[in-house]
């Protein structure tokens, strides 16, 4: 992460902030992070009882993928610390090894952040796609629960501007090897001829229904979908020529498959080692290969010792995904400037937003005087008096309300008040224009 040297970050409330709490492939390890996945379902109620755990109910939101988990928060600055604790608290982990793998960035570096994995240069693939559609989805949910506010709104927008001007303007994304694709790599390496295994998906969610793509591009013997409910296994089996099958007969049935790819958003493993070890025996020893996309994981670890099975879980495919990055390095200088720029964007409109109340007091004070002034000038020209002399009165009542507070300061105080007061009314009222 690089510094936000020369961004700004003045606010009008010194205790106003807006942060990013979060873990990630490249801080946390798989288990870890399956701690802290969050299922859709689970994000309304989640966001609530964050938000009651915090100091006035700030605005909040919760992103959540098989690589990251992320907490963006616009409030007050004290909560920083207690957002890291009920974090730790609802993963059922010490808040001390938490903050050993979380990182915890505010204002300017928050809204860099945000707008880096938004353009997809935070991924495990670099630039690939599906984070920005994810990213929204946490925003819509945040929406959906009354956790999104103007502040954390205008960073999600911007972010989402940011990087569709890092995808149009950029090669950023240019032949990124996503999961699915690394996937069918591997699957590769290990069998001859895809054209003659027998492919096994469990889930039907995006991830499945991209790995799918990739196999079915292979032309594999045979594609099936395990669901838990079979009409979302059924549309997606229907787009593969495939067949659909129950959870429940995923036991009985495992040992027919070569290659198996699974990612759903069960909390707990829903293929065991015992399961795998009587296919091994079924299939008498023919190889076996299992993708783990899920977080938490779908397949339980120890499945990895066993011989002729070759399990592979997201961060076991991070090397391959790596392949071609460095071509790419000219195009992640030219997004990291278009994230400068955004990023400088941002905190301007932060501090434009901090004066608005101010702003808004000054509007308020002047309309009231402006209102006591015509309301005298209307009684004037009512009792029939001349209309220069009632203007004469409106705009000499008007000077005088703008200029009281002002000549007050300069006859009160001692001498170093009315210096200090005296180069302000100079600066605001003595300015010639250029």
């Amino acid at each position: 992460m690089r510094s936000a040297a020369g961004v700004s970050a003045k606010f009008y409330n010194p205790g106003m902030a807006v942060w990013a709490l979060g873990i990630n492939h490249t801080t946390a390890p798989l288990d870890l992070r399956g701690r802290f996945a969050f299922a859709v379902e689970q994000i309304e109620p989640t966001l609530k009882g964050l938000r009651e755990a915090l100091s006035r109910s700030p605005e909040a939101a919760i992103l959540s993928t098989c690589n990251r988990t992320e907490i963006y928060c616009a409030g007050e600055q004290q909560d920083i610390a207690t957002t890291v604790d009920w974090l730790a608290h609802s993963g059922g982990v010490s808040p001390a090894l938490l903050r050993s793998h979380a990182y915890t960035l505010q204002d300017g570096l928050a809204a860099r952040h945000a707008f880096r994995v938004a353009s997809g240069l935070d991924s495990m693939v670099l630039g690939e796609p599906q984070i920005l559609g994810q990213m929204k989805d946490a925003v819509r949910a945040a929406d959906q629960a009354g956790a999104l506010g103007t502040t954390l709104n205008q960073l999600f927008q911007r972010s989402f501007a940011v990087a569709k001007e890092v995808r149009t303007s950029t090669e950023i994304g240019a032949h990124s090897i996503s999961m699915a694709a690394a996937s069918v790599r591997l699957a590769g390496q290990l069998f001859e001829d895809l054209g003659r295994i027998r492919v096994l998906f469990v889930g039907a969610g995006e991830m499945i229904e991209l790995a799918a793509t990739h196999f079915a591009a292979r032309n594999p013997k045979s594609i099936a979908i395990a669901n838990r409910t079979l009409e979302r296994g059924e549309k997606l089996a229907s787009r593969f020529g495939g067949e659909v099958m129950r959870l429940a007969d995923l036991p009985s049935r495992l040992h027919e498959f070569d290659v198996v790819v699974s990612c759903t958003a069960s909390t707990l493993p829903i293929i065991g080692l015992g399961a795998v070890e009587r296919a091994v025996k079924a299939r008498k020893h023919r190889p076996m290969f299992m993708v783990d996309l899920a977080v938490p994981r779908d397949i339980e670890p120890e499945v990895k010792a066993l011989e002729d099975v070759y399990l592979y879980t997201v961060d076991d495919l991070a090397h391959v995904v790596q392949t071609g990055q460095a071509s790419r390095q000219a195009a992640v200088a030219q997004a990291e400037a278009i994230i400068d720029a955004g990023v400088q964007s941002f905190m301007h409109w932060m501090d434009q937003r901090g004066s608005v109340p101010l702003i808004q007091q000054l509007n308020a004070q002047a309309d009231e005087w402006r209102t006591l002034e015509l309301a005298r000038a209307r009684k004037m020209l009512a009792k029939g008096e001349n209309v220069d002399s009632v203007l004469e009165a409106l705009s000499r009542g008007l000077t005088q309300k703008m200029l009281h507070g002002a000549m007050a300061e300069l006859h009160a105080g001692d001498a170093a008040a009315r210096d200090r007061a005296g180069s302000a009314i100079q600066h605001f009222f003595l300015r010639k224009e250029r």
